[in-house]
């Protein structure tokens, strides 16, 4: 069984980590913890069942309680495991930046993290070229270097 537990914002990590020492510790069928990357303020605990989950999380700094329903692995499986989607930008590629602070500059991109889902680039209006490493759904693509060549 798979249950959501309630934490402070900003303390999931250590919230983590303090279920996971009492689990060991105390020997109990709680199986794992963790915190799915993009949900704050609260972790997930597999565990036999309810009575593990919650001795497990009883009285701990930082664990405001667990939430009533248990959920499955499929309504959480898009945030446990790693995606690597498909991308379209590809490096030498000119972009614009859609989010501040950067928003309407043109950059090119040097590198691409599928994994992080993230993006390199440098500015091409700065005087120093520095690069700056942005999300990929904060970008859009206005000009492919294949292009450039082919005029």
């Amino acid at each position: 069984m798979i249950f959501i537990i309630k934490v402070t914002t900003n303390k999931e990590e250590k919230a983590v980590e303090m279920i996971a020492e009492r689990a060991k510790r105390k020997n109990l069928n709680a199986f794992s913890v963790s915190r799915p990357h993009g949900l704050r303020g609260y972790i997930l605990l597999e565990a036999e069942d309810r009575e593990s989950a919650e001795e497990s999380v009883f009285n701990l700094p930082y664990v405001k309680g667990i939430i009533g329903k248990t959920i499955t692995y499929d309504e959480i499986k898009n945030m446990i495991e790693p995606s690597v989607s498909a991308v379209s930008i590809k490096e030498g590629d000119i972009v614009e930046i859609i989010s501040e602070p950067f928003k309407k500059e043109k950059a090119k991109v040097l590198r691409i993290d599928k994994q992080k889902e993230e993006v390199v680039v440098s500015l091409l209006g700065a005087v120093v070229p520095l690069p700056v490493t942005i999300k990929l759904d904060n970008v859009k693509v206005i000009r492919r270097e294949e292009e450039e060549e082919e005029k």
